[in-house]
């Protein structure tokens, strides 16, 4: 074996001294927790900007319910709950009633349902499943127009197109043949519950037939197919294959349109007559919860009066709450408590 001290060209190598020597100094590298934990704070900030809007959200609304609790404390003390009961809505002698404006809001929203579920599912029915391709496109962004134009237009077309037609043509002709039910007796002067109902149920025509057509066209083809398969004719299949299918997502849609009728001001107030009665006619006027607070709170002189404005403004909260809480109930007597499946 050849002697380390010397290389192969027979030249001698320096060896190492004997001695101790200071060790080079060790390059540090971060520690693997320590590059975890510069990886992991873009996602705690994530996190709390979420807990953040999660929470805003519940503050918001906390903060509704606390300004309607306290400024309508007034009025609270002084009627109590005959106040949701009452008719009388006098401010001379400062005796209020929020029952006529409950029964306005109710009666109108109804109405509008009637009227614009049957046309909106259709037109749904029609642009997913009948509707030539060349025309898909138009008549769809035109539906949808409808819930772009301001409140305050859906008024003034009601007041000089809808409240002469059915002022001369369509309240005479009800008074005529439904008369005898008590629901369509009066004069026919335009004004009334049934234009606040039909201009309502204009209004939220495309918010049900829009959530309802995207609704039917995320069912499956192999839906439609199976029951064809079957022998089902094509009524059948839309009936069987597709709104059974979507019937939670329609109902969701008809509970989205609720909402926008129950808080709709503008248009309601241009044509419900904004009478503070009771009636059972269609053709009598009525009042609803928002119209009143539009129509007198910047004109209310007194403490009293503001307070019951504002409790009927409470009200129009709790019915609200209320009507979520029925249509829940509705959705999950479609379902029976199963949970919605992939293809609804």
């Amino acid at each position: 074996m050849a002697d380390p001290a010397f290389d192969m060209s027979g030249q001698t190598q320096d060896l190492p001294a004997a001695g101790p020597q200071l060790a080079a100094p060790i390059e540090r590298r971060p520690s693997l927790l320590t590059n975890l934990q510069h990886a992991r704070w873009p996602d705690q900030l994530f996190r709390f900007a979420m807990w953040a809007c999660a929470v805003s959200v519940l503050l918001i609304l906390a903060t509704i319910v606390y300004e309607l609790v306290v400024n309508s404390r007034l009025s609270w003390n002084a009627f109590g709950l005959k106040f949701f009961s009452g008719q009388d809505w006098d401010p001379v002698q400062d005796h209020y009633g929020a029952l006529p404006f409950i029964y306005g809001t109710l009666v109108s929203s109804l109405l509008a349902l009637l009227i614009a579920v049957p046309l909106s599912v259709g037109t749904a029915i029609f642009l997913t499943e009948m509707c030539p391709v060349w025309l898909r496109g138009p008549l769809a962004f035109f539906t949808e127009l409808l819930a772009a134009i301001p409140s305050v237009i859906y008024g003034l077309w009601a007041i000089f197109v809808l409240a002469p037609i059915l002022r001369n043509y369509i309240q005479p002709w009800l008074a005529k043949a439904f008369g005898w039910t008590g629901l369509f007796e009066g004069p026919p002067f335009g004004y009334g519950m049934l234009a606040a109902g039909i201009i309502l149920a204009i209004m939220i025509i495309p918010v049900i037939s829009s959530i309802t057509r995207e609704v039917m066209s995320v069912v499956p083809s192999h839906q439609r197919e199976g029951v064809l398969a079957l022998g089902a004719t094509r009524w059948e299949m839309i009936r069987l294959g597709v709104l059974r299918n979507a019937r939670t997502g329609i109902v969701g849609a008809v509970i989205l349109g609720l909402g926008r009728s129950l808080g709709e001001t503008m248009a309601v107030t241009m044509v419900i007559g904004n009478r503070a009665e009771i009636a059972k006619s269609l053709f009598a006027p009525g009042y609803s919860m928002a119209s009143v607070i539009a129509n007198e709170f910047s004109e209310a002189p007194g403490d009293l009066y503001v307070s019951a404005l504002v409790e009927i403004g409470l009200a129009l909260f709790f019915v609200t709450i209320i009507v979520n809480a029925l249509a829940r109930l509705l959705v999950w007597s479609v379902t029976k408590g199963q949970p919605v499946r992939g293809n609804v």
